[in-house]
């Protein structure tokens, strides 16, 4: 069983003084994975302090250096990539053949893509009589899920160090490897010290000390919604800057000239991606009540395909949730479901070959849902796909926008520019049309309750620049 009980403050693994510890358990065997030593008040205050004594030399810091930091921390993660691909298949359950390329081959590359982003931004322009200079923001608390660790620990410390800030991370302490992949990283490409902090630890324990620290200038969290809320109230108090990224509920807009069998093979992609256990997922698929019959057939045949067993297993389409607690989640809210009203389609006992050992939902549709119902309004974070029938295209658009999120959509349509239409109706932070692929260069982020300001490409980065203008005399 692997032990993490060392912080990374001030460029030096420091041992913790644990306030508790957490055995974190392989989501397929089940039988413990690891022992994680949680982190208190003590090592959140010198993390804080390191990255503010580090500050002023790393924001003074060239570019081109800090910018060739971050390409050598990329090369760096690059040695580590196999075992990080397992280990992060072990913790999470995606399927290692996804893993490999999803969780540890795109990170691994969004570090160098960060480090061109910056060398070709202006820092500095003119604006009449002004100068415009952007400034990095300070001292970063980035707070991190489990679901993507080292995607969605790069997404924020890879731009803020380019900006020049200085950071303490605070990763989920139920999947750790990415973040002790990331801080071993560090250390072998020679930032220096203070930069860079890790701090393990609970949410409630270390995550609020960080969010409400005098030192800290700015909060990154990605979580759920709830955490969110809780992150900008403690926040707020400090006046300090936040970006979040939350919840999703994510519809799919089928139009009745769509191609039927591609939207629905998308569907059940775009929702099982992860066992479900993905911010994005496409969770409701919006079908016209002229065709439901026809699209329910699709979706039922096309559920064969999400073969489940042991991800490091090239077969294996569907791996198993996070933990146990996460299953039980999941289950309730079929359970539910099916209280008021829905169809089971596929997933009900008997009908899917469900391993005898891991943290499995079987892959489920769930036919004759209703709107307002809780499987289609409630972020569930498991392979539970819902069907709910439209009228007309106006009665679809109001649907898609009917939740309190807004993080994601598609929409689907043999016409491209009544797609782009119904595209641009959509209170999404990002919509798909017909299948197009994710852009890593595009603004990442979400309407409403799915949060506060934007990840990825140029639009990640400046998050963490504050503009400045200094007016000279005409």
């Amino acid at each position: 069983m692997l032990h993490y009980k060392d912080a990374y403050i001030a460029g030096a693994w420091r041992e913790i003084q644990p306030q508790g510890t957490l055995t974190i358990h392989d989501s397929f065997s089940e039988q413990p994975l690891a022992q994680v030593a949680l982190a208190g008040q003590g090592e959140a205050d010198a993390a804080v302090a390191a990255a503010r004594a580090a500050f002023p030399a790393w924001s003074a810091t060239p570019l081109a250096q800090r910018t060739a930091f971050l390409r050598r921390i990329a090369a760096e993660l690059s040695a580590q990539a196999d075992a990080l691909a397992e280990a992060i298949t072990r913790e999470v359950g995606m399927p290692l053949k996804l893993a490999r390329r999803i969780q540890v081959q795109a990170p691994i590359a969004a570090w160098s893509a960060y480090a061109d982003i910056a060398d070709g931004l202006a820092f500095e322009s003119r604006v009449g009589h002004s100068i415009v200079s952007q400034e990095p923001v300070g001292v970063v608390a980035c707070i991190t899920p489990w679901n993507y660790p080292l995607h969605q620990i790069t997404g924020k410390v890879a731009p803020a160090l380019a900006a020049g800030c200085t950071v303490v991370l605070k990763p989920s302490e139920l999947a750790p490897a990415a973040a002790y992949a990331l801080a071993r990283a560090i250390e072998a490409a020679g930032l220096p010290a203070g930069v860079f902090n890790l701090v393990p630890g609970q949410g409630a324990v270390v995550g609020e000390a960080l969010v409400g620290h005098a030192g800290i200038d700015m909060v990154s969290f990605t979580g759920s919604t709830a955490a969110g809320r809780r992150v900008a109230s403690l926040a707020g108090a400090g006046i300090k800057r936040v970006a979040l990224e939350l919840g999703g509920k994510s519809a799919s807009v089928v139009l009745p000239d769509a191609d039927l069998a591609q939207a629905m093979k998308h569907a059940l992609s775009a929702c099982f991606l992860n066992s479900g256990q993905t911010c994005t997922a496409i969770t409701r698929v919006l079908v016209p009540r002229s065709r439901e019959e026809e699209c329910l057939a699709l979706l039922k045949k096309g559920v064969a395909a999400f073969v489940m067993g042991d991800p490091c297993s090239g077969d294996t389409r569907l791996g198993p949730l996070v933990s146990a607690d996460q299953r039980q989640r999941v289950q309730q809210y079929i359970d539910a479901a099916a209280a008021e009203g829905a169809l089971r389609l596929t997933g009900g006992p008997g009908e899917a070959a469900v391993p005898a050992q891991g943290y499995f939902v079987a892959p489920t549709v769930l036919a004759k849902v209703q709107a307002q119902s809780r499987v289609a309004q409630e972020e569930v974070f498991g392979p539970v796909l819902s069907v709910i029938a439209y009228d007309d295209e106006d009665d679809a658009v109001r649907i898609a926008n009917g939740t309190p999120y807004g993080l994601a959509a598609a929409v689907w349509s043999g016409d491209s520019a009544r797609a782009l239409a119904v595209a641009r109706r959509l209170r999404a932070g990002q919509v798909d049309v017909n299948g197009a692929p994710f852009n890593p260069a595009a603004p990442f982020g979400g309407f409403g309750m799915s949060g506060i300001g934007r990840e990825n490409g140029v639009f990640g980065l400046e998050e963490f620049l504050e503009p400045r203008a200094i007016q000279l005399p005409a």
